[in-house]
């Protein structure tokens, strides 16, 4: 592993340090910023690290904070993938995860994550249980019980969940012709989340065409050999305290009972919904940062 500072000035993460880490599978670009016990904060699809924007100055205060693009997404590196889809399993993007806190110096932290990267964090759990401390996730159910239980109101609202699974280069064809028109109008009604700087900074990222084919691959992973990961542990849980955020106004706390899911994943849950809908980060920040704060500075 090594680390690599670069030089850059960004009014989104002011004070932050920009690094980039090579892991054994991939190249991470990361943001490290703050101060007190190390917090691993995960994004989710189709974003990039600059999503935890709003909240970073108030947890920077209390927290070392790290916030990666994972594999696939950003400017992190985008392995070539396999028939399998292994390169982009959340074990893999968990391994890339543990070993940038490793080269960072941070042998046991938080991790507070969202959407894909909630279940990278879930899987971190798993497989570097004695690293995870505490794991909070905003608004996802476990991935075999979503796909397991899915409604009719469910494949409506996460009908991307079944488009991006299609075989390649199918999805990637499709979005690649009008990239900006796949995301904008995807969120049209979350539109004013995102101010334009941030706007802009996601446009660029999801323009390459790496990076769509990468987030194709981190879904048809979800839908398969994720499965089969989750399937093969058994029994085993989930050990460290959890905590399971929703919006509710988001299809997640509708179609799905969010902490009986992971009540069956994980021995030691807690969470509540929140007022908002999926970009709860970017949409309520401060009562994001507030839960996060409390969750994680919570003496055991």
């Amino acid at each position: 592993m090594s680390v690599t500072e670069l030089s850059v000035e960004d009014n989104l993460f002011p004070g932050f340090r920009l690094l980039d880490v090579a892991t054994s599978g991939a190249r991470i670009r990361v943001r490290v910023g703050g101060e007190g016990p190390p917090l691993l904060l995960l994004h989710g699809y189709p974003q990039t690290h600059i999503m935890w924007r709003r909240i970073a100055p108030a947890l920077a205060q209390r927290f070392t904070l790290v916030c990666p693009d994972l594999r696939g997404y950003g400017d992190s590196g985008k392995p070539p993938t396999s028939a399998d889809h292994s390169p982009y399993s959340k074990r893999a993007m968990a391994q890339d995860m543990a070993e940038v806190m490793s080269a960072l110096g941070h042998q046991r932290f938080f991790v507070g994550s969202h959407d894909r990267g909630a279940r990278v964090g879930h899987r971190l759990a798993l497989d570097h249980a004695e690293r995870v401390l505490k794991l909070a996730t905003l608004d996802i159910a476990p991935t075999r019980e979503m796909y397991r239980d899915t409604s009719d109101a469910f494949a409506r609202a996460y009908w991307h969940w079944f488009f991006l699974i299609q075989p390649a280069p199918m999805p990637e064809r499709m979005i690649g012709a009008d990239p900006e028109f796949y995301w904008t109008s995807r969120r049209a009604s979350d539109m004013r989340l995102f101010e334009p700087a941030a706007l802009a900074e996601y446009l660029r990222c999801f323009a390459d065409p790496a990076m769509i084919h990468a987030s194709c691959e981190d879904y048809r992973a979800a839908a398969t050999i994720d499965i089969a990961h989750d399937d093969a542990d058994g029994g085993r849980k989930v050990e460290c305290p959890m905590l399971a955020l929703w919006g509710d106004r988001g299809a997640v706390g509708k179609c799905f009972d969010v902490l009986a899911l992971w009540r069956k994943r994980a021995v030691d849950v807690r969470g509540k919904a929140l007022p908002g809908g999926h970009y709860l980060a970017e949409e309520i920040p401060d009562l994001v940062a507030a839960e996060f704060a409390a969750f994680f500075g919570e003496v055991a």
